[in-house]
């Protein structure tokens, strides 16, 4: 199962949305100010790591590392939209655009 592609690209999806939550978690941490953010952050940061840890068993690294953190660009970008009321500007969503065609790109010319 661990050596399954389809599996490890599963794993990574989760990988990229954990890092989505604990890049949140540090806004409402208040720079690790407030304990129940902190610890939220400190937990979704391991289990970020540990599962791309478990998708780079099957994934070659760059394009492993690189799905990752588009996953978390764009997760962060959103949510910062939605629950921070940052700007939605058409340059800000045409990049958030490009960055989700450079994952695509990655998972289509990986091989696996």
């Amino acid at each position: 199962m661990l050596r399954d592609p389809r599996f490890a690209w599963g794993v990574l999806v989760a990988a990229g949305l954990f890092e989505v939550a604990w890049a949140v978690g540090l806004k409402y941490s208040a720079g690790f100010t407030r304990l129940a953010p902190s610890l939220f952050t400190a937990a979704t940061l391991a289990l970020s790591m540990a599962l791309l840890g478990v998708a780079l068993r099957t994934l070659p690294l760059g394009t492993a590392y690189g799905v990752w953190t588009g996953i978390g660009t764009i997760g962060t970008a959103v949510l910062g939209i939605v629950l921070f009321r940052e700007p939605a500007t058409a340059a800000r969503l045409a990049c958030i655009g490009l960055i989700v065609a450079g994952i695509v790109g990655l998972k289509v010319l990986s091989g696996r």
